[in-house]
């Protein structure tokens, strides 16, 4: 049998591969790019050919590249799964995903049945907690955040393409001084979300209020609080479509007749190298099929 060369080497090719850049790989499995750049040249004089064509801050496969590639990465895959299937205890694949709070009580909680009737060896630990894309590869395998847009180095799914509504408890737009015009915001409070900061900014526009001034503005990092203070009438909250239709709160009203489109979407996002977990693809893949409209932003 003809001796085969490190699978550290074929490792790092893989990634430099697929993200196009030695400094993203390098991050990527916790190297310094110096020792990254070693391994890929190890592996190129194993073969006694170049792999890449070589630029500033770029590293793009020249044909032999490809060719390798596409003989090599399901093995490299295949091996993970392996590896991954005898060290998992029980036939248990855990998956750490990051999301926030109202999305998983609205989106994902409702239909954790069919995920576990399709993958009952698959388990979710839900983390709630803040820095979500920060955190990804240290702590969390995966993410669903609300962002308007994800790094590129992040492979990266949009789940959706939302709309902004001005949330009120009914009882606002009731009697002397209800809120029945946009103009009526100058004397009450706004509500808005920490992660999107913009979205009565966005709203303002589209209704050609742009010097609108509101009371006050109160943030929160909770939809959930958000939609339970907007009930109590103690602001006006500015949150997506689907979290008014998905609380089915009967005390809450959108107002003014409008909803603006978000400059903010829901994106399922990880590091390229986890979707070598069979546990991130279950999920991945599970999700995408249940938002069937999801567009990929794969890592370049």
């Amino acid at each position: 049998m003809r001796r085969l060369p490190p699978l550290t080497a074929v490792e790092a090719f893989v990634q430099v591969a697929r993200l196009g850049s030695i400094k993203a790989a390098a991050e990527e499995l916790a190297l310094s790019s110096p020792a990254l750049s070693r391994r890929v040249q190890a592996l190129e004089r194993f073969l006694g050919l170049p792999l890449f064509d070589r630029a500033p801050g770029a590293m793009r496969l020249n044909g032999d590249g490809e060719r390798l590639l596409a003989a090599v990465a399901p093995h490299l895959t295949g091996l993970s799964n392996a590896i991954e299937a005898v060290t998992t205890e029980g036939n248990v694949l855990r998956l750490r995903l990051g999301v926030l709070p109202l999305f998983a009580s609205q989106q994902i909680f409702p239909h954790i049945g069919a995920l576990r009737a399709l993958h009952p060896e698959l388990h979710l630990d839900i983390d709630t907690g803040g820095h979500a894309l920060a955190r990804l590869g240290d702590g969390l395998d995966a993410a669903i955040v609300l962002a308007r847009d994800i790094d590129p180095a992040l492979s990266a799914w949009r789940l959706d393409r939302n709309r902004v509504l001005a949330i009120a408890s009914k009882a606002l737009t009731r009697g002397p001084g209800a809120i029945r015009d946009p103009a009526d915001l100058a004397r009450t409070t706004v509500l808005l979300h920490r992660d999107m900061p913009d979205t009565f900014d966005a709203f303002r526009h589209a209704l050609g209020v742009h010097g609108l001034e509101p009371l006050a503005v109160d943030h929160f990092d909770s939809g959930q609080l958000m939609l339970d203070a907007a009930a109590q009438g103690l602001g006006v909250a500015f949150l997506h479509e689907s979290h008014f239709e998905n609380a089915r709160d009967d005390r809450l009203v959108p107002l003014f007749d409008a909803a603006v489109d978000s400059p903010y979407s829901y994106w399922f996002a990880c590091r390229p190298r986890a979707l070598d977990n069979r546990a991130v693809r279950l999920f991945r893949d599970w999700l995408l099929d249940l938002f069937g409209e999801a567009e990929e932003r794969a890592a370049a």
